[in-house]
């Protein structure tokens, strides 16, 4: 460094001035005088100079660092995760799996009988029972019955059960689509979907026939019908001659005899058709106790009862039974009933036609325990002609 170096050059230089002074001859005043001027001149110039020095040779100031903004991390708020919000699955719900029979589009020739059938999954929170039955719900009927039973026992939620229904093909060639929902034992009718609203459909297409030369076409079966009962001259009688209205059949607790007795409106059958099979349909029908185990098979009697009473309460074995159904599967199994339909076949043109149900085996078991099947009002007789 340089700046140091003259700093100490100019004191040293200054000190020797000042002891040469002091070592100067003195004369007279003036003399000393001007002596005294010309070394304080001297060293004015001399200490000017070193201070000019020493100021223009000061250090430089160091140049302050920069100071280096270190960028912070600012915390963002946190946002709370969204809170799913669990929609309550509804009571009643179900899911279309596939068709079992008669898929989209199929092909059915005029007047055939056909049994459609779906696979539905119980998508609802609630288990499906007997007293759940299949609804006709819009389009084209082709002869299906109001409402019919979908299962003899119980369908969990998530299980799966195959429901089918008998339908007839119309008799003209076009395409043909029939809508179908459930309805529950509290009646309330629900479908497919997430909504639980949607209908199932059963959709098949009817050709036009192909004539085969030589060989007459035969009419195909035009219609099915349901005979609904007549609930005025329908119900129930004890043993002990007490009549009431539910169509029950069985025992009670207290040991007495019910026989069932139906009258079915047969007015809309025309005269002249061909009956093709009969079958029973008893889509609101419930079981108390063990009626089938502890009283034998149920049977069905034609009976012109005319209006209801006590009388008409029928004791001891009786024969001539039209039909038999030994248990619950059998009864609502909606199979043909060769002697129910040659018995309604000799007798078209009649209004309206009566049964009697019992259980023949027994009368009661005498257990204190009423063991009964209730068919209820919904019961009725489909018949499929030509």
């Amino acid at each position: 460094m340089k700046k140091p170096k003259y700093l100490l050059l100019s004191i040293i230089l200054l000190s020797a001035i000042l002891l040469g002074a002091c070592n100067l001859p003195t004369g007279n005043g003036n003399t000393d005088d001007a002596a005294a001027t010309s070394i304080a001149a001297t060293a004015e110039a001399v200490f000017t100079h070193a201070a000019e020095t020493a100021i223009v040779s000061l250090p430089s100031a160091t140049t302050a660092p920069e100071i280096t903004l270190t960028a912070t991390n600012t915390l963002m708020p946190t946002i709370p995760p969204a809170t799913a919000t669990n929609t309550p699955i509804p009571c009643n719900r179900g899911s279309f799996v596939k068709d079992v029979t008669y898929p989209d589009g199929t092909e059915v020739n005029a007047g055939t009988a056909f049994t459609k059938t779906w696979r539905i999954k119980n998508n609802g929170s609630c288990t499906w029972n007997s007293s759940y039955v299949l609804l006709f719900d819009s389009g084209d009927q082709m002869g299906a019955p109001a409402t019919s039973p979908i299962t003899t026992g119980t369908v969990a939620p998530g299980a799966t059960i195959d429901i089918s229904v008998d339908l007839v093909a119309p008799s003209d060639p076009k395409s043909y689509q029939g809508n179908f929902k459930l309805r529950s034992s509290d009646n309330i009718v629900f479908g497919i979907n997430a909504d639980g609203q949607g209908p199932f459909w059963v959709k098949v297409v009817v050709p036009a026939p192909t004539a085969t030369p030589g060989v007459p076409t035969l009419p195909p079966p035009v219609a099915a019908a349901d005979l609904p009962l007549i609930g005025a001259s329908s119900g129930m009688v004890g043993s002990d001659g007490a009549v009431h209205s539910p169509t029950n059949a069985g025992d009670s607790s207290t040991n007495t005899g019910i026989q069932g007795f139906f009258t079915f409106d047969t007015s809309t059958l025309p005269v002249g058709i061909t009956i093709d099979s009969v079958s029973l349909n008893v889509p609101s029908h419930d079981i108390l106790g063990d009626p089938f185990g502890n009283l034998g098979c149920l049977r069905m009697y034609a009976d012109n009862y005319g209006a209801l009473d006590g009388s008409d309460y029928v004791t001891g074995a009786v024969s001539g039974a039209l039909a038999r159904w030994c248990d619950e599967v059998q009864l609502t199994a909606a199979t043909d009933i060769p002697e129910i339909k040659n018995y309604i076949q000799t007798h078209l043109g009649t209004s309206s036609l009566q049964f009697r149900i019992q259980f023949n085996d027994l009368e009661t078991n005498g257990d204190d325990v009423g063991d009964v099947v209730r068919l209820g009002n919904e019961t009725s007789l489909r018949v499929v002609y030509h």
